[in-house]
């Protein structure tokens, strides 16, 4: 008698049945249990569900868990802040924490900008502390960032120079052009709707007819082929056609050409199509420093200039407008923890209680205390070569456990390099006869040479570089997966090259040999480290994790952020310390990111395996010499060998009639 668990899986429900199947003479069929399991689904989780969207019924249930958490712990912070103000006499159980009466709906903010620079009685600076503990600011991490939340602006130095000097961006750059350098720094959001309307105010007085306030809202933030289809439109009405007029020049020359209309357009007339290309480009830097963090960098270069705390801001808002959203308006942290200092350095003067060991449990204990992530290592898999089972007692009872190295991140060096000779010795090569092989153990280094630094190779491409008939040829594979890792790093390197005054090149349009001698070239001459352009895994055991790709390597990918604005400046210390990169630089290569994603094997276990997939064996052969058995239910060649073969299959038994889940007088299966 055999049991069957028959399952039938919906959108909104699993009908399962669990069957007695006869196999013999004798043996009667039978329905054990069966039941219906139905998940109900609201109309767009079950749209999302059959358009194959990756969204889950429990998403907004974590939402709302995750507010939960962080109202408990912002509780939890205005609980211990009150005990220790009480405990110090500041306020008592009777003391008013909140605005009371007529007229005092902006109170708390008033004290909170009037204790930067004038006294406030112990038992207001309460209420401030209070106010500043439910907001404390945006803290960067690192590995947290989206590409929704826009870019982080951290060009305070940038700023200051076009203040100081009375430039615009677009007049700053070509200052950078005309001196050589071809590094553009990123530009505060502000700064650059300023440009706008310096350029477009003064053109309006030189194009009235084709020019004005309406069109120049219309035109803000807009996209590049937004503006060209918008101007278009509006100068047809006015008898001018919009057709665009062939360039002149090179990229790079036209690139300068488009700062010198940009410089040229605070003080002269521009032709209506240079006027447009402007204003593409300034949008264009606008639009990529937009978002949740270019608005939070904006805000703090608006409290540097102004000289103001953030309370003093939100107070200036307020007392221009009273209705003034202030909600969603994100300061940084540190722009905070400046806040703080400033206020209780103020208020210390007048009041001898605040000492400095109060002002480190209140600010460092209690209002800005943030944990480390908690490390989710134990999460990751265990290696399947490289293991062993172990008997642990949990709550008195005897439990087999796994134990053993973890797999290793999809973006090490090393398992590149070990998917690529994997791959590799799966390729084969048709010609025309259909006559099919596997390739040469010099075809193989060949490729692996290219793949080296290379996201992938398709096809096409591996055949011109093998063979002088690559049309005659076919390979059983699309594209070749290559190094992504060094992919992502020599994408760097060549805007660091080009940067940085030497000539533009195309890396993956370069043979690998080329790509290497022309950055070993250029760094040598830059003095930077060299030794990060090479990974070698036959290295024995130090060696091996001391060799500075893998440092390199292991450095960006382990780096959680820092307490900076910007989460990477201890990174950018280092990079520079290492590797001798200029902070413009080694702030690029910081700003590298890599797959999250862990492989199925430790390092431990490819770097046994590695040594015979590079001699040409197939996976399963090099898992042999190196030790492991590749599958559970594998068998070494010696267990083939003496495997026992039956003469003949035996008969399989007739399928008895099942009933089905419709009830007794329901139509056998067939």
């Amino acid at each position: 008698m055999k049991k069957i668990l028959g399952l039938d899986l919906g959108t909104n429900s699993i009908g399962w049945a669990l069957v007695n199947e006869g196999e013999g003479e004798g043996e009667q069929s039978s329905i054990i249990k069966v039941g219906v399991r139905v998940n109900p689904l609201t109309v767009d989780e079950q749209t999302n569900f059959e358009k194959g969207k990756s969204i889950t019924t429990n998403a907004d249930r974590t939402l709302k868990r995750s507010a939960r958490r962080n109202l408990q712990r912002l509780k939890l912070r205005k609980e211990n802040l009150i005990e220790i103000l009480t405990t110090n006499g500041w306020i008592n159980s009777d003391t008013i924490l909140s605005e009371n009466g007529n007229k005092t709906t902006f109170e708390t903010y008033r004290l909170r900008a009037k204790a930067a620079s004038e006294e406030v009685s112990l038992e207001e600076f309460a209420r401030i502390l209070l106010m500043i503990n439910s907001k404390r600011g945006y803290k960067s991490s690192r590995k947290a960032k989206s590409q929704d939340e826009g870019q982080l602006i951290d060009g305070m130095e940038v700023a200051k120079k076009l203040y100081n000097e009375g430039i615009t961006p677009g007049q700053f750059v070509l200052q950078l052009l005309k001196s050589g350098k071809k590094y553009i720094p990123d530009f505060y959001r502000s700064d650059l709707h300023a440009e706008f309307d310096k350029v477009f105010d003064k053109q309006i007085t030189y194009h009235p007819d084709f020019l004005n306030e309406e069109l120049k809202e219309e035109l803000r933030a807009k996209k590049r082929d937004a503006i060209w289809a918008i101007c278009a439109k509006k100068f047809k009405e006015n008898g001018f056609e919009l057709v665009g007029t062939k360039r002149k020049g090179n990229t790079a020359e036209q690139k300068v050409e488009n700062y010198v209309w940009r410089a040229k357009a605070l003080t002269e007339k521009l032709e209506l199509e240079e006027f447009v290309i402007v204003l593409q480009q300034i949008n264009s830097q606008i639009n990529s420093s937009s978002g949740y963090l270019g608005s939070i960098s904006d805000r703090s270069k608006e409290l540097f200039f102004n000289k103001q705390t953030v309370g003093q801001n939100l107070m200036a808002q307020l007392d221009a407008n009273p209705h003034t959203k202030l909600k969603n308006q994100v300061f940084y942290r540190q722009d905070y923890l400046d806040e703080f200092e400033k206020l209780w350095s103020t208020q210390s003067v007048f009041h001898k209680q605040l000492t400095d060991e109060l002002k480190t449990e209140i600010r460092d204990v209690v209002i800005f205390y943030q944990r480390k992530l908690k490390s989710q290592k134990g999460l990751i898999s265990i290696c399947e070569f490289e293991n062993r089972q172990v008997e642990v007692v949990i709550e008195g009872k005897k439990k087999t456990k796994t134990v053993g190295m973890k797999v290793c991140p999809k973006s090490s060096p090393l398992l590149h390099e070990f998917k690529i000779w994997q791959v590799l010795n799966n390729i084969q090569v048709t010609d025309k006869s259909e006559t099919m092989r596997f390739l040469e153990q010099e075809e193989k280094e060949l490729l692996y040479a290219e793949l080296s630094i290379k996201d992938k190779l398709s096809k096409t491409d591996a055949l011109k570089l093998l063979y002088k008939n690559p049309k005659e040829l076919d390979l059983n594979f699309k594209d070749i997966e290559g190094n992504r890792t060094q992919a992502a790093l020599f994408k760097t390197y060549q805007r660091i090259i080009e940067l940085s005054g030497h000539d533009e090149y195309d890396f993956t349009k370069l043979p690998a040999s080329e790509t290497l001698e022309i950055v070993r070239s250029i760094f040598n001459g830059l003095n930077y480290n060299t030794d990060i352009l090479n990974f070698d895994s036959s290295l024995e055991g130090k060696a091996f994790e001391n060799q500075a790709l893998y440092q390199l390597w292991h450095l960006l990918y382990s780096f959680e952020g820092d307490d900076s604005i910007s989460g990477n400046d201890m990174l950018v210390a280092k990079l520079t310390e290492l590797y001798g990169f200029e902070k413009v630089y080694a702030t690029m290569l910081a700003n590298v990111n890599f797959q999250d994603d862990y492989g199925s094997l430790s390092t431990k276990a490819m770097r046994k395996i590695l040594p015979h997939l590079k001699e040409g064996l197939e996976y399963s052969a090099a898992c042999v010499l190196a030790g492991y058995r590749h599958s559970k239910s594998s068998l070494t060649r010696e267990e083939l060998d003496n495997k026992v073969l039956k003469n003949k299959l035996e008969i399989l038994p007739k399928k008895q009639p099942t009933q089905s889940r419709g009830g007794k007088n329901s139509e056998p299966n067939d």
